[in-house]
């Protein structure tokens, strides 16, 4: 995960949503299962998801409309929310009624136990991953971002402080940010954002030099820091940069930065007073990438 591991209670509450039904069930297990009840109880059974979009049908259901906001049937409900409903036909005694609800609770029972397990086993996954970052941390003096490499964000800060300290002067403090890093999040999943930002972290270390203090400081922020800079030196860095980006060819991902600076010419001045300046300045430049023409039809891949 970029931004740390969600708690598995948060997960369950939230990540429902994202569930279809035939995630939720094996469907040709559940195909059996209704066709089964149906040809012993003579009822119609018909599993629509929460859309109203039929999944599996038992018995004859030509000409109905599943309505599943004013007439929703029986709901299948996971974590306080309905994923799926159940219409029942030829219910006719208060044996099947009850029948009925028992299908629907087991119906609700299969949804939950799939969803749970699912999680769960993502959930240690991600543990599992989280374990060998902090592991990498050790290794590497707790200085590197496991992720990208670059510094982390406690060491980037004792760098700044060092130059601070060595009244260097005049040093360019960048703020550089990946556009749209949520878009990719959401589309492809964590993998691809999180490949995203390795990819934007080697471009950043690829048009350095070697003097230049690199840190990701946030999940898709980076900040760097250019010692004794030269005139326009600052601004071509974040132009390679930014031209490394664009060029850069994939299938999924569409790496786009947005770039703002600043100067410390002044000794007294601190790197950590300037960073929010420089931070501003790179959400101008962020509005201007993204209302470029072809910005949204190269991010969406169109």
């Amino acid at each position: 995960m970029a931004f740390g591991i969600v708690s598995l209670e948060k997960r369950l509450k939230d990540n429902i949503r994202s569930y279809s039904t035939d995630q939720l069930y094996d469907m040709k297990k559940l195909t059996d299962y209704l066709e089964a009840v149906s040809a012993v109880t003579h009822m119609g059974l018909l599993l629509v998801d929460r859309h109203g979009e039929k999944a599996v049908s038992a018995g004859d259901f030509t000409g109905f409309e599943p309505d599943v906001v004013n007439e929703p049937g029986l709901k299948i409900r996971v974590s306080n929310r309905t994923v799926a409903h159940l219409y029942v036909k030829d219910a006719v005694s208060e044996e099947n009624r009850r029948l009925a609800e028992a299908i629907a609770e087991h119906l609700t029972q299969l949804a939950a136990n799939t969803y749970e397990k699912t999680e769960t086993s993502i959930y240690a996954d991600e543990l599992e991953e989280r374990l060998e970052k902090e592991q990498y941390q050790v290794k590497h003096g707790e200085k590197k971002d496991a992720l990208t490499g670059a510094l982390n964000s406690t060491y980037f800060e004792n760098r700044a402080k060092i130059i601070d300290r060595s009244d260097v002067v005049p040093v360019a403090v960048i703020c550089a940010n990946i556009n749209d890093w949520k878009y990719v999040n959401d589309r492809f999943g964590d993998e691809e954002s999180d490949r995203l930002i390795r990819v934007v972290a080697e471009i950043l270390r690829r048009e350095a030099k070697d003097e230049y203090v690199i840190g990701r400081c946030g999940g898709d922020f980076f900040y760097v820091l250019i010692p004794l800079v030269e005139d326009g030196e600052a601004e071509d860095y974040c132009s390679r940069v930014q031209k490394s980006c664009e060029v850069y060819e994939d299938d999924k991902i569409a790496p786009s930065v947005a770039c703002g600076y600043v100067f410390k010419t002044n000794v007294e001045q601190t790197v950590s007073e300037l960073l929010s300046d420089a931070e501003y300045e790179m959400f101008n430049n962020k509005l201007e990438i993204k209302n470029a023409p072809g910005y949204r039809e190269r991010l969406e891949k169109k």
